[in-house]
């Protein structure tokens, strides 16, 4: 880089004003981009775009031509808790001007009392264009490796020909070689297995709708969503907060799920995990996701005690403290730490190791090492007298 590019940078990060020193001046384009900037992120000093600005829907624009998705993405982000914005998302005009995201769509899920008429048709079709995105996304990694778990879960000794697992089918036969006609006779076939037309494994999605959740709402319902289309697997997604909402019926369209949730409020993970137990019926074959930072409102040893009859009836349950690209929120580390403890890992997961980690407890893994092996730190066990 270039002396004169670095300095042009530290203008533009500096903003201006006496005290810069950089001495640097600014290109036309360089100037307006500058003024973007300093409309954001001067606002305390300068009084900036102001909470009712006209030039905001402008100000998007602006920003859209001038900085890649990802950067106004953050903007937006930045623009809403700085400026205190989100009640102008109650206008269809403003959210034209917006770049859709995953965070966009958290704002809109938790404004929707306060959507209505065009506002609310606006609103839905951007919660639709992201929805869409993240569909092509996320779909095919997620059939791919749910449906390979299964699979190589259920394993098939007669198997049509399309169906021989070759890798499997060689190794048990390599004392049957050969060498004369340098082949080995495959005497056993090993395949993957569709002998049944039925559900092979249970999954429960069991969503804390809390504010800080939101993102992982959002992810957890594409996910419920691309697993209900399954065959091989039945899937029920539950939120909760103080009470428990069943939207398994409504999984067929994600964006009815979304709109049906109910974002912040009180926190009963007892009372959720009391009634996922109750729709187990196979728990051996049964995967339970929380999903949830663990703030628990309700009775925390009444959660453990589930937890424990949950694990030791052979459920694989996990507790995701975020589905999200950013990482681990906030979460209480001591009930995460008994969890773990009790059987029940507690880690947070990206989008794009989810499916990587469903496959992993469809096929009966320990999932504390499939997040180590991940790179993913897990929370260390502790059992219920406080020792690790």
């Amino acid at each position: 880089m270039s002396e004169t590019d670095r300095l042009r940078r530290w203008r533009l990060v500096l903003g201006g004003g006496a005290a810069e020193g950089t001495g640097c001046s600014l290109g036309e384009r360089d100037l307006h981009l500058d003024r973007a900037l300093g409309a954001l992120y001067d606002s305390d000093r300068k009084g900036g775009l102001g909470a009712s600005a006209p030039s905001v829907p402008r100000w998007l624009g602006d920003i859209r031509d001038y900085f890649p998705a990802s950067v106004v993405q953050v903007m937006q982000r930045d623009a809403f808790e700085r400026l205190d914005l989100k009640r102008m998302l109650t206008e269809p005009e403003m959210l034209e001007a917006l770049q859709p995201d995953v965070n966009l769509v958290s704002t809109l899920i938790s404004l929707r009392g306060l959507l209505g008429g065009r506002t609310r048709e606006t609103a839905r079709l951007v919660v639709r264009k992201v929805v869409d995105e993240l569909m092509k996304r996320l779909e095919e990694p997620v059939r791919q490796a749910v449906t390979g778990a299964i699979d190589r879960a259920s394993l098939n000794r007669r198997p049509r020909h399309a169906e021989i697992d070759w890798h499997r089918t060689i190794r048990a036969n390599l004392r049957h070689y050969q060498a004369e006609y340098r082949t080995i006779i495959p005497e056993t076939r090993l395949g993957h297995g569709r002998k049944s037309r039925g559900s092979l494994k249970d999954v429960i999605l069991c969503i804390d709708q809390s504010g800080s959740m939101a993102n992982s709402v959002v992810y957890s319902s594409i996910f419920g969503a691309v697993m209900a289309s399954l065959p091989a697997v039945s899937t029920r997604l539950v939120v909760f907060d103080t009470q428990v909402v069943d939207l398994t019926d409504e999984l067929d369209d994600p964006v009815e799920v979304l709109f049906s949730v109910q974002l912040g409020g009180g926190t009963d993970i007892n009372r959720a995990m009391g009634y996922c137990a109750s729709r187990i019926t196979r728990p051996e074959d049964t995967i339970l996701v929380l999903i949830s930072d663990l703030y628990e409102g309700g009775v925390e040893a009444g959660l453990l005690a589930q937890a424990h009859h949950l694990v030791s009836a052979g459920v694989q349950a996990v507790a995701l403290l975020a589905l999200s690209d950013e990482g681990a929120p906030a979460y209480d580390r001591a009930l995460a730490a008994r969890l773990a403890g009790l059987g029940m890992p507690a880690f947070a997961c990206t989008p794009d190791l989810f499916p990587d980690m469903m496959a992993a407890a469809i096929r009966k893994q320990d999932l504390a090492a499939w997040a180590a092996g991940a790179g993913i730190a897990a929370v260390p066990p502790v059992g219920h007298d406080g020792t690790a």
